[in-house]
C-alpha cells in the first residue's frame, strides 16, 4: 500500500520554487486551451441564438472573452510570481483565517460544476458507445468518466499537464472537423440572415457580460496550474492567449449550432452531440465533448482538492482527490435535474467569485505593490496576513457586500447592461477605499535576496 501511494500525487500548499516549475508557453496556453474547449462554454452560448444575431453573438463572444482573460491572466500572474496555489494565495487579502469562507465556497462550487460535465460527459460516451455498439448505460459512462478523472487527477498537477496537452491538439483537429461539416453542409448567408427573435430573453450586453463571467470562474483555479509556470511571460500570454482561443471556438460552435438547428427545425436541446448527430456528425462530436469535458473534470477536481487542503493542510493530496472524486460521481447521478439550473449556476459562479478577485487584484497590484511574502502567506511564521485576529474585516465585509450587490442586480432587479463587470470595479474601489481609511496600504518586505532564496530552495 505505501509503495502505491508513494508513486500517487504529493502536491503541497508550498511556494513552488523556480527549478522544480513544468510549464512552459506551450504547455500553459495547451492546459488553458483544453480546459475551455468544453460543453458548458457550448451551451452557454447555445442561449444567445435567436435572441440575438450571429454576428451580435460573435462580437459578444470576442469583445467579452479578450477583457475576461485580462484578470484571469493577471491573477494566474500572482500564482506564478508567488509560487502558490489560489486559495492559499487569498489569505493575504483575507487573513489567514479569513481565507477559509472563499476555499470553502470554492470546494463546493467547483464540485457542483463537475456534476454538471460528468453527467455531459456519461451523455457523450454513451451516445458514441452506443453508435458503434448499440449498448447504452448513461449511468454507467458517467461513473466511468469520473472513474478516468479521478485517476489521472491522483497523479498531481504533472498528471494534468500531460493530459491536457494531447487533449488541447485533438480538441482543434476535432473542432475544426465539426467547424468544416457545418459550413460546407449548410448555407453562411441563411445563418447570418436568421430572424432573431421577437421577445428576447437575453440583450447583446447580456451576452458579452455572460461571456466575461464565463472567464472569472475560471479565476478561482487560475493559481493552481500558472504557479508551475517557469516564466510570467509565458503564463500570461499562454493563459490569455489559451483561454481566448478556446473560447471562441467552444461559444462560436454553440452559436453556430443553435443558429443552424433553428433553420433546420430543429430540436433545441442542451446537447450538441443530438444536433450535430443530424449532420452526420455525431460521433465525432460526442468524442470533442468528452475528451473536453474529461480535461475540464481533471482540473477541477484537482482546484477542488487544493481548495480543500488550504482549509485542511494536513489531509495529503491523494486522499481528499479520492474522497471529492466520489461525490462528484454521486452527485452526476442526479442526470436532468442538474441542468434545469445550469444558466443560474453560470451566475452563481460569477455573484460568488467576483467580489473575491476583485479583492484579490486590488490587493496584490495596488495595496500590496505586487509582493507578498509567499512563505509568510503559506505558513504564518511572521504574522504578516493575521490581520484582525487572522481575519481582514475590510476583505470579508466588502466581499459579502460585492456578493450581495451581484445577486441583487442578477436575480431580484436583473440590470439591462448586467453586472458582471459593475460588480469587479465596485468591489475593486470599494476595498481599496476601505484599506485606505483603515491605514492599511502596504506590508512590510523582505530584502530582494530573501525572496530569490525562497523562490529557489
Amino acid at each position: 500500500m505505501s509503495q502505491l501511494t508513494e508513486r500517487l500525487g504529493n502536491d503541497t500548499i508550498s511556494p513552488t520554487p523556480k527549478d522544480k516549475r513544468s510549464m512552459n508557453f506551450f504547455s500553459t496556453f495547451a492546459l488553458w486551451l483544453a480546459a475551455n474547449v468544453v460543453i458548458t462554454s457550448v451551451m452557454t452560448s447555445m442561449m444567445f441564438v435567436p435572441d440575438i444575431s450571429i454576428e451580435k453573438a460573435m462580437l459578444a463572444i470576442l469583445i467579452g472573452s479578450a477583457i475576461g482573460a485580462i484578470p484571469l491572466a493577471l491573477t494566474g500572474n500572482i500564482g506564478t510570481r508567488t509560487g502558490l496555489p489560489t486559495m492559499v494565495m487569498t489569505r493575504a487579502a483575507f487573513g489567514q483565517k479569513g481565507a477559509i469562507l472563499p476555499a470553502l465556497v470554492n470546494t463546493i462550487v467547483l464540485i457542483g460544476w463537475s456534476w454538471i460535465q460528468a453527467y455531459m460527459a456519461g451523455l457523450s460516451l454513451n451516445y458514441a458507445i452506443s453508435y458503434t455498439t448499440g449498448y447504452s448505460n448513461i449511468n454507467l459512462f458517467v461513473i466511468l468518466t469520473e472513474i478516468l478523472v479521478v485517476a489521472i487527477t491522483i497523479y498531481g498537477h504533472r498528471g494534468v499537464e500531460s493530459i491536457e496537452k494531447w487533449v488541447s491538439v485533438a480538441m482543434l483537429i476535432l473542432s475544426a472537423l465539426v467547424f468544416y461539416k457545418l459550413f460546407t453542409t449548410y448555407s453562411v448567408s441563411s445563418l447570418i440572415e436568421l430572424k432573431v427573435s421577437e421577445n428576447p430573453a437575453i440583450s447583446g450586453i447580456i451576452a458579452f457580460d455572460i461571456v466575461v463571467a464565463t472567464a472569472f470562474s475560471w479565476m478561482s483555479s487560475v493559481c493552481d496550474f500558472n504557479r508551475h509556470s517557469k516564466s510570467e511571460k509565458s503564463g500570461m500570454l499562454g493563459t490569455y492567449l489559451g483561454y481566448i482561443v478556446a473560447s471562441l471556438i467552444a461559444m462560436g460552435l454553440g452559436a453556430v449550432v443553435s443558429g443552424f438547428s433553428i433553420l433546420n427545425n430543429m430540436e433545441q436541446t442542451y446537447d450538441p452531440t443530438v444536433l450535430l448527430s443530424a449532420y452526420g456528425f455525431g460521433f465525432i462530436a460526442s468524442i470533442v465533448v468528452f475528451f473536453s469535458v474529461l480535461s475540464t473534470n481533471v482540473m477541477a477536481l484537482y482546484s477542488a482538492t487544493m481548495s480543500f487542503m488550504n482549509v485542511f493542510p494536513k489531509s495529503g493530496f491523494w486522499k481528499p482527490v479520492l474522497a471529492l472524486g466520489i461525490v462528484c460521481t454521486l452527485g452526476a447521478l442526479l442526470k436532468e435535474a442538474l441542468m434545469v439550473n445550469f444558466f443560474n449556476f453560470i451566475l452563481l459562479i460569477a455573484t460568488l467569485f467576483i467580489p473575491v478577485f476583485a479583492i484579490v487584484l486590488v490587493d496584490y497590484f495596488l495595496v500590496k505593490k505586487a509582493y507578498y511574502d509567499a512563505e509568510d502567506v503559506a505558513f504564518d511564521h511572521k504574522g504578516l496576513y493575521r490581520y484582525q485576529r487572522g481575519v481582514n474585516i475590510v476583505a470579508v465585509v466588502t466581499y459579502v457586500a460585492g456578493a450581495l450587490f451581484a445577486y441583487y442586480f442578477t436575480y431580484v432587479q436583473p440590470l439591462s447592461i448586467g453586472a458582471t463587470i459593475l460588480t469587479f470595479v465596485l468591489s475593486g474601489g470599494c476595498y481599496f477605499g476601505l484599506m485606505a481609511a483603515t491605514k492599511q496600504l502596504g506590508v512590510k518586505k523582505a530584502t530582494t535576496e530573501e525572496i530569490d532564496v525562497k523562490l529557489e530552495a
